[in-house]
């Protein structure tokens, strides 16, 4: 009922988006994922998390049907709810029917925050590629109400950040992060602009829904949003908001051991060490153990797939990704092992 998600709300933890004023439930929806599953699965979770209190959803363009999803969860009743998405469009045309087509499936009249996904700079106004005044005449026509950016580049996020231009940076933040990205949490804080953090759980490393929503917890600025597909999924991010939960003895050992066992070898997809000059899709190849324990294995065992995972074995070990990496990763050694745990996992079916 509605005076039980009103009960929930009074007592939940929210942050505050920056300059944006939005103030949300810390636990965002983040809703890549349900492309992934059926239309019927998808309304119902998402019904049950607003329900719940959870009132902020992010989605994309590029997230095939997952803006559909969301319209005919919410369509013609957003009231109380946040909707982000997201357009990798590289011209003004592109961006304008990106845009067109979101409103169209989310069956919206506006987009509450609007991000330009992961482009390789940070478009501004004059620099040619038309796309930040695109944002400008969008925000002034009413169907965006705020302009953000998401990125998996350091330097990207960071000139996004000086520039003054964005008002959220949607960027990967998770307890296996480093001390570079905790400082754009920081510099977000002091430019108050919302630090909206994507792969919370490091892309199905983190398991432990607790300990990640608790370490979350400690940056007030910050917004998690956690991929959902499966309802005990959801259930555990829920739980934390019917009881926001602390960091404590016991989940601030998970967090220690999931570092010492896994942080060294987390790739985040950033993309910098692309391209190969071996044809290698080392951004997602060097995931794939991720990407097989997150969607469904028979998604990744395609011919193509195998294919794709098989040109690993011709690298030409001339060290360019790892010297191009921004986390310090030895990148052939892990497109390596990715490889071996893809053949046993194709091998046990």
């Amino acid at each position: 009922a509605a005076s039980d998600v009103y009960k929930r709300q009074v007592f939940m933890v929210t942050v505050t988006l920056g300059s944006t004023g939005i103030t949300v439930n810390k636990n965002g929806f983040g809703a890549l994922p349900i492309q992934r599953i059926s239309k019927e699965d998808a309304v119902y979770l998402l019904r049950k998390a607003r329900q719940r209190g959870i009132d902020f959803f992010d989605t994309a363009r590029a997230y095939s049907d997952s803006e559909e999803k969301l319209g005919a969860a919410f369509g013609g009743n957003w009231e109380g709810i946040y909707v982000a998405s997201k357009t990798a469009a590289k011209t003004p045309e592109d961006l304008w029917e990106d845009l067109r087509t979101s409103l169209q499936n989310l069956q919206a009249d506006h987009i509450d925050i609007y991000q330009l996904h992961n482009p390789d700079f940070c478009p501004k106004p004059g620099d040619g590629s038309g796309l930040y005044e695109a944002l400008l005449e969008a925000k002034a026509k009413g169907l965006i109400r705020h302009i953000g950016i998401t990125n998996h580049r350091l330097k990207v996020a960071q000139e996004a950040i000086e520039s003054g231009l964005y008002e959220t940076l949607q960027f990967p933040f998770s307890y296996l992060s480093s001390e570079k990205e905790l400082s754009l949490v920081e510099g977000c804080k002091k430019a108050n602009m919302g630090f909206i953090a994507m792969k919370a759980l490091a892309g199905g490393l983190i398991r432990n829904a607790s300990a990640a929503y608790a370490w979350q917890a400690q940056y007030d600025n910050v917004l998690p949003i956690w991929g959902v597909q499966r309802e005990w999924e959801l259930d555990a991010f829920l739980a934390c908001v019917d009881t926001p939960v602390s960091m404590t003895e016991d989940l601030h050992g998970v967090i220690q051991n999931d570092r010492a066992e896994l942080a060294g070898d987390f790739c985040r997809g950033c993309g910098y060490c692309m391209p190969c000059p071996a044809g290698i899709l080392i951004s997602d190849c060097a995931r794939m153990a991720l990407m097989r324990r997150r969607a469904p294995s028979k998604d990744w065992y395609t011919p193509t797939w195998q294919a794709n995972m098989e040109r690993i074995t011709q690298c030409l070990h001339c060290n360019q990704c790892s010297a191009k990496c921004p986390y310090g990763l030895d990148t052939p050694q892990l497109l390596v092992r990715n490889l071996e745990d893809y053949r046993m996992g194709l091998k046990n079916g």
